[in-house]
């Protein structure tokens, strides 16, 4: 009865652990195929990288050329020669640009400072597509922006000079400041206003000067709308009645395109509309021919060759002019709600009409291309907004989505503005099965946690050693880590703009940060738990230091509350002084001072030399300390206790280089030394970058299945017991089904032989030098018997 009973037992803990063990796979294997479900796997181009010439880059099926060559292979010559007019040199200047002279203002002269270009020649193209130059144009040095600024306030010179002056100021954009910006804004838009009188010439320079602003900083944007917002609105609604004044003729420059045309509603019966379509091209810049207006279209007809299109139907029969303007990005609309780091396309499209009636009046529909890298980011959602001038953000009032096909998105709005979409991308993973591969590794190790942790508190008693407290404290704290890890790194809001898109109502609440405390929640017990791991991982070598190096003296009084004090409470102090401190720091957006927006983990640098961030300060640097004392303690234990040969065994009593290396493994998987390949990720170079990446995923995620292996399975208690619970379930087996006695005894050897096959962790350290008891060093009867003799 008590056999049975004792069988009972054993075969309920083999169901219970085999249970457990499939519940982890199963959520593992679950998660990562939902995962493989969800990420696009881009489609290999179909050109080699050879294909694209000049600098040109393959993306999306066609090649992305430099500013300065065009053409399906980025060969033919979109740009002017170096050159010289007059006194003036000028370099290579990009079709469509103004180049500035290498001739810079003198000392003597106001702009000294700024390196100001003395004039600027303009590249262009004749109609009958031949490039050339146009005459310089010379600027006067003692004139700034500031006094261009009060000069067209004051009406005080003409407005074509000033027009070429602040062209000419503005040509070299990484010299202008957010001050700078301000006035040229402000300038250009009073040359715009038509009660100033401004020649056509004069506007025609200040679309370029437009452009040219077009490519300052972003930064530099964002601080000069706080500093004049007034001006940038000026320039906005200035520049839209400006494009109703071209009759039929358009200006076009990299950054901004300007067309118009007229209409006769009595010759096609006000049943059509006007259709607005710029073109793909070899180059981002805007070209003359890449833009196009057809005014007698009773449809919107985007096709393959199409990457923005707008059609404009108003239903009153009174509109003759129609004005489009295109903006390169938008810079000139600086959104205080919707703040994104991956919206890649930025353009913005403006339609205006001389129609009397209602401005809702107006059915217009949109089309824009997506432009983003599909081997990075993946496509999330969209919003069709147009830029409220009373608000000075973008709205969705009138505009409504109309879906995604053939890779462009759809809007339709109810009245003619500034328009734009939104767009949310995702990032996407760059290596493939590395995330699989990852979740599969942990949820390994959770298993081989788990059964470590109960394998070494139910034999303790048997053990009978002080050292299963650290190991059960790595293991815990490695299990809760890798648990956290699998089902909590990633954020649920996923990013602050997605959630603007879905509610994008520009409500005065958005204006603040959209908080997301189970996620900074989760990234401070992430950042803990790890930070707990090393630490018991430099316990862990500390102890073993003491117990093979320093074996004459023994472990101080109270050795293990102090070890737990400094395991679980040092990362305790640096995770409370890290948030404590950036809280005070920036008391409204602490959240995303501390973690990342994207996942619930610690915030990066946010510039490459930047040694700041939560990440580095309170999570590298530590590990780095750790680390740097665990190699050194592990180079020194290799090399005096278990590579070091001990002349007083007996040749019998030699240990086998095989051993050998199973107990410097085991060391090294204790003190955590495979986590130094994560250093050699940051190295810049792309494929030991990669390779780096697969070994730290398969080694570290795969941590805890290590120490079950090498410090449970490797045991004479685990062996044993399970050489019994075999022999148990073997038996049980036979009752159901009888086998021959000699098939029984096959497989029972070849069991015994598997088990005996990996050798046991009381053997490793027969090596050492005294011979010292601990945890996995304790010694069998038969071994210490034949010791002593």
């Amino acid at each position: 009865m008590a056999s049975c009973r004792v069988c009972d037992l054993r075969t309920l803990v083999a169901i219970a652990v085999g249970l457990l063990t499939a519940t982890v796979l199963g959520l593992g294997i679950w998660r990562a195929v939902v995962r493989i479900q969800r990420v696009p796997r881009p489609s290999p181009p179909n050109t080699s990288k050879d294909y694209c010439k000049n600098g040109g880059t393959w993306d999306n099926g066609k090649c992305h050329c430099p500013e300065e060559w065009k053409g399906l292979r980025c060969t033919i010559v979109n740009f002017c020669e170096n050159s010289t007019d007059g006194n003036f040199t000028f370099g290579k200047i990009a079709v469509g640009r103004y180049g500035p002279s290498l001739e810079t203002c003198g000392k003597d002269t106001l702009n000294v400072k700024a390196g100001t270009p003395r004039a600027t020649r303009l590249c262009n193209v004749t109609e009958d597509e031949e490039i050339e130059l146009k005459n310089a144009t010379v600027g006067n040095c003692d004139i700034n922006l500031d006094i261009l600024k009060d000069q067209i306030h004051n009406s005080s010179k003409n407005p074509l000079i000033i027009s070429e002056e602040v062209q000419v100021l503005t040509s070299n954009t990484n010299n202008l400041s957010p001050a700078n910006i301000a006035s040229a804004t402000d300038v250009v838009g009073q040359i715009f206003n038509s009660s100033r009188n401004a020649p056509p010439e004069a506007k025609r320079v200040a679309v370029t000067t437009v452009s040219q602003l077009l490519n300052a900083s972003e930064d530099y944007f964002k601080e000069a709308v706080n500093d004049d917002e007034k001006a940038f609105s000026t320039l906005i609604t200035e520049m839209e009645t400006y494009s109703l004044s071209l009759d039929n003729n358009s200006v076009v420059n990299p950054n901004i395109a300007v067309r118009s045309v007229t209409s006769h509603p009595e010759d096609t019966g006000g049943s059509t509309g006007v259709l607005f379509t710029v073109q793909k091209g070899a180059s981002d810049s805007l070209l003359t021919g890449s833009t196009r207006v057809d005014p007698k279209e009773d449809s919107f007809r985007p096709d393959t060759m199409t990457e923005l299109q707008i059609w404009l139907n108003p239903s009153t029969s009174n509109a003759t002019s129609y004005g489009f303007i295109v903006y390169q990005n938008r810079k000139f609309f600086q959104s205080k709600t919707f703040k994104s780091q991956l919206d890649i396309n930025k353009r913005v499209i403006s339609s205006t009409t001389n129609h009397t009636g209602n401005n809702q009046s107006v059915s217009i529909k949109m089309a824009f291309q997506q432009q983003y890298k599909e081997k990075e980011l993946k496509f999330y959602s969209f919003a069709c907004v147009y830029w409220n001038l009373k608000k000075q953000d973008w709205d969705t009032e009138g505009c409504f989505k109309d879906g995604e096909r053939n890779g462009l998105l759809h809007c339709r709005c109810n009245h003619t503005s500034n328009f734009a979409v939104l767009m949310s991308y995702e990032k996407d993973y760059k290596y493939p099965g590395l995330d699989e591969l990852s979740n599969v590794g942990c949820a390994l190790s959770i298993t081989g946690l788990v059964l470590t942790i109960i394998f070494q508190i139910v034999t303790r008693k048997v053990r009978k050693t002080s050292v299963t407290w650290v190991l059960v404290s790595l293991c815990t704290s490695m299990l809760i880590f890798n648990l956290l890890f699998v089902f909590g790194i990633e954020n649920p809001n996923k990013k602050r703009e997605t959630k603007l898109l879905k509610k994008i109502q520009f409500k005065e609440d958005m204006t603040k940060e959209d908080p997301n405390p189970r996620c900074t929640a989760v990234a401070a017990l992430l950042h803990y738990f790890l930070l707990v791991m090393f630490t018991w991982t430099g316990i862990s070598a500390v102890q073993l230091y003491f117990l093979l190096i320093r074996t004459m003296k023994p472990l101080p009084q109270r050795f293990t509350l102090y070890i737990s004090l400094i395991g679980w409470g040092v990362p305790a102090v640096i995770v409370a002084m890290t948030v404590g401190i950036i809280y005070f720091k920036n008391h409204s957006g602490w959240e995303l001072g501390y973690r990342r927006e994207e996942i619930c983990w610690l915030a990066g640098p946010k510039k490459d030399d930047d040694k700041t961030s939560p990440l580095f300060l309170s999570f590298i640097l530590p590990m780095t300390i750790i680390l740097t004392s665990n190699v050194a303690l592990f180079i020194v234990i290799i090399v005096k206790v278990v590579w070091k040969d001990n002349q007083d065994l007996t040749s019998t009593k030699k240990v086998s280089s095989l051993k050998k290396v199973f107990s410097t493994l085991s060391i090294a998987v204790i003190f955590g030394i495979t986590w130094i390949l994560g250093y050699f990720m940051l190295i810049s170079d792309e494929n030991t970058s990669k390779i780096s990446k697969y070994l730290f995923c398969i080694f570290n995620t795969t941590q805890g299945l290590q120490i079950f292996v090498l410090y449970t399975v490797r045991t004479k208690i685990f062996q044993n017991e399970a050489s019994k619970l075999l022999k148990s379930l073997s038996s049980s087996a036979g009752r159901v089904k009888l086998l021959p006695s000699a098939t029984r005894m096959r497989l029972r050897v070849r069991m015994y032989n598997m088990l005996r096959s990996f050798p046991a962790l009381n053997e490793r350290f027969r090596l050492l030098e005294p011979i010292v008891v601990t945890e996995e060093t304790t010694l069998s009867e038969s071994d210490q018997a034949s010791i002593s003799t």
